[in-house]
């Protein structure tokens, strides 16, 4: 990646830890506030690593992402698969990109199915959740997200460019990853009863 696309990176993508924290708390939000049927605790484990994964999977498109550091050999595969993505902010970024992604999974999880014993259900919305929180994290940066794919056009929240959020940046940093933190904590206070059930739920 030469220096100029890094940092028009940079300037355009949130960093890992943010599109991580946006994913856990999307998917608190869901537990919170659906009825959920119990899971085993094999289920949450591996639902909540595949939320995780699905926060930094729609980077797979970069060869720099958090995603392939995370993998042994990571960066050689990124410098396969990123080209065949069509670069950063491309495919993986729209809606038909969530939909490939949805149905790739899907049968991926149906092969695993066969040594892992959880709730492949459970573990694709777990995914799906965390793939989609990252796309709309993203409309909130510079150089928006092409939602709309083939349609060449990139959407971004607000619709005014230099209110939206450079990566690192003071906004980022000190209201967008501090509100999240705050969601989560207001979200287990709000709903302490229904998180206390499930603990107790996995102690017995």
């Amino acid at each position: 990646m030469t220096l100029r696309n890094y940092s028009m990176c940079y300037a355009s993508c949130m960093t890992g830890r943010t599109h991580d924290l946006a994913a856990f708390t999307a998917l608190t939000y869901i537990m919170a506030t659906k009825p959920l049927d119990p899971i085993s605790l094999p289920t949450v484990a591996v639902a909540l690593t595949a939320n995780f994964l699905g926060a930094l999977a729609p980077d797979l498109d970069q060869s720099t992402s958090s995603f392939w550091g995370k993998i042994r050999g990571g960066s050689y595969f990124g410098k396969l698969i990123a080209p065949v993505l069509g670069g950063h902010r491309f495919i993986s970024h729209s809606i038909l990109g969530v939909l490939i992604a949805g149905f790739l999974v899907d049968k991926l999880l149906i092969l695993a199915s066969g040594f892992l014993i959880v709730d492949m259900t459970v573990v694709w919305w777990a995914f799906m959740i965390g793939f989609v929180s990252h796309l709309v994290m993203d409309t909130l940066t510079k150089e928006g997200v092409p939602w709309l794919f083939p349609i060449p056009i990139k959407i971004g929240f607000p619709p005014l460019y230099f209110l939206r959020v450079t990566t690192g940046g003071k906004i980022e940093k000190y209201l967008i990853f501090p509100s999240l933190l705050l969601a989560n904590a207001y979200l287990f206070y709000t709903y302490y009863p229904k998180f206390l059930e499930l603990i107790k739920y996995y102690l017995k």
